[in-house]
């Protein structure tokens, strides 16, 4: 029993809850729920809210948005209000900002859709807004801004990925939170990989350009079958 009340085994629970709760995969049950081609079957095939965006019903893209953040912002306010006598308010153990991780890590490669999940950038979001409001609030200015100008939604991702552990070093300083943020930035830009190589080519859409039905079937997932959400 000493074991199961160890603070290493409470750890590792909160770290497995974290990431079985950024498993779950809203753009495609919101599409479900609403009667809607599953994300994962037009556009880029990325099951997020850009890609929810494209089947021209803002509702369900809205939702996708918002319920990926919380996925990301709920474990990581969880482990601050619930971590107090285990110590993980001290920065230098980094375990908080891990459990944020671990959610990211979730929608990336979700256990329940086969380890084939989105690009993270909401439920990134949720995480830095949970971790630091302040640091969180900086990367959706900088989304807004590159977004606002250049009308690319993976540019002004990738654009925040880059600055987040930048802005996390020079306000606040180095240590554990730095890493786990520089590989969840890292992470973000590489499944943003397709995207850059079209930003490259100039054939990456833009924000708000075309709906589904002009979107040529170019789903990573490809083997999963048609109309089956």
């Amino acid at each position: 029993m000493d074991f199961l009340t160890s603070p290493s085994f409470i750890t590792g629970v909160a770290l497995l809850l974290a990431y079985a709760m950024g498993s779950v995969s809203f753009a495609v049950l919101i599409s479900r729920v609403m009667k809607l081609p599953d994300p994962r079957e037009y556009g880029s095939g990325n099951p997020g809210a850009t890609n929810v965006l494209r089947s021209g019903n803002r509702t369900a893209a809205i939702l996708t948005l918002l319920a990926d953040a919380l996925k990301g912002f709920i474990p990581v306010l969880l482990a601050r209000l619930l971590g107090a006598p285990l110590n993980w308010h001290d920065e230098s153990n980094g375990i908080i900002a891990c459990v944020g991780l671990a959610a990211f890590i979730g929608h990336l490669w979700p256990i329940f859709f086969r380890f084939k999940g989105g690009k993270g950038v909401a439920t990134a979001v949720g995480v830095l807004l949970a971790f630091n409001p302040i640091l969180g609030l900086a990367c959706i200015a900088t989304w807004l801004i590159v977004a606002f100008f250049f009308r690319y939604s993976s540019l002004a991702a990738i654009i925040s990925a880059i600055f987040a552990p930048f802005y996390q070093t020079l306000i606040w300083g180095p240590g554990p939170e730095t890493l786990v943020l520089i590989v969840m930035s890292g992470l973000l830009i590489w499944r943003h990989g397709s995207n850059i190589n079209k930003l490259i080519k100039g054939t990456e859409s833009r924000i708000g350009a075309a709906k589904a039905a002009s979107y040529p079937h170019t789903s990573p997932y490809s083997h999963t079958k048609k109309g089956k959400s």
